[in-house]
Parts: structure tokens; sequence; C-alpha cells
């Protein structure tokens, strides 16, 4: 069986530290994920999906990670239920992120600006087909004789 997530998104507001009963630290937090395609007005819809972190990464993530972060995740998703105070069953689903990582820095998230003097200039990596560092290079003349399969 296969459950793995990895997501790239915005915190919606600062993680949620807690400990449990146990000393445990767990933070509890949500990610704003665009999709990838846009609706009837030409506007992107995006999900909020909550997620938990435990342990060692709960405390890295509320101590490093605020509201507006942009962060990756890899970890499972989870469901589980609990009665809550009216005696209705709640059912949750959420990701259970095993990693984090800072995918800018917090000066990028703030709008460039420094204490250093100068403006620094961030510029998004260009991924398109087109950018190829050889699209005005010569196609590869190789014989079917060269390859190895």
């Amino acid at each position: 069986m296969i459950n793995n997530v990895v997501l790239v998104g915005r915190l919606t507001k600062d993680p949620e530290l807690k400990h449990t009963g146990n000393n445990i630290a767990v933070a509890s937090f949500s990610l704003a994920v665009n999709r990838n395609f846009k609706d009837a007005n030409g506007e992107r819809e995006t999900d909020f999906i909550n997620c938990v972190i435990w342990r060692q990464q709960a405390e890295n993530l509320a101590n490093w990670a605020k509201k507006g972060a942009l962060i990756g995740i890899t970890g499972r998703i989870q469901t589980r239920s609990y009665e809550n105070q009216q005696g209705q069953l709640v059912y949750v689903t959420e990701v259970v992120a095993e990693n984090f990582q800072m995918l800018e820095s917090r000066a990028a998230r703030e709008g460039g600006n420094s204490n250093s003097g100068y403006n620094q200039q961030q510029q998004a990596p260009n991924f398109a087909r087109e950018s190829n560092q050889y699209h005005n290079s010569n196609p590869i003349d190789i014989s079917s004789d060269d390859l190895p399969f």
C-alpha cells in the first residue's frame, strides 16, 4: 500500500504548537495550496489543507515558519474520528507531515527588503521548455548503431 503526500503551499496562520500529556510536541497548521487550473472566471482556486506534525519537526516548524511562509511538506493522509460534546461522531482527514522544508527566505517573503542597504532581486525559476539553455544548439547527430539499446 502507498500513502504518500507532497504539498507546497503557504501557511494560513502561525503553526499552533502543543504538547501531549507525555510532553511530545505536536503542531497543527493549514496550508493554502493553489490548484493547477483556473475556474470559469479565469481565477485560480485554492485548497486549504489541514496538517499536523510531531516531535522535533513540530518545534522547528513552530519556531521558524510563520503565517505566509512558503513551505514544502512530505507525509501521509490520515483519517480519525472522535465524539464531540454533543455526542456526535466527527470524522477528520488531515495530512500527517513527516518532514518540512522552508522554500523561501524571510526577506523574500517580506518583499525582498533587507537591512543591508540594498534591494535583493528575487527571480523565480522559469521551468518552461523554451528556457532550456540548449535551445539554440544544433541537434546531435547519432546513428542508431551508437545507441546501447
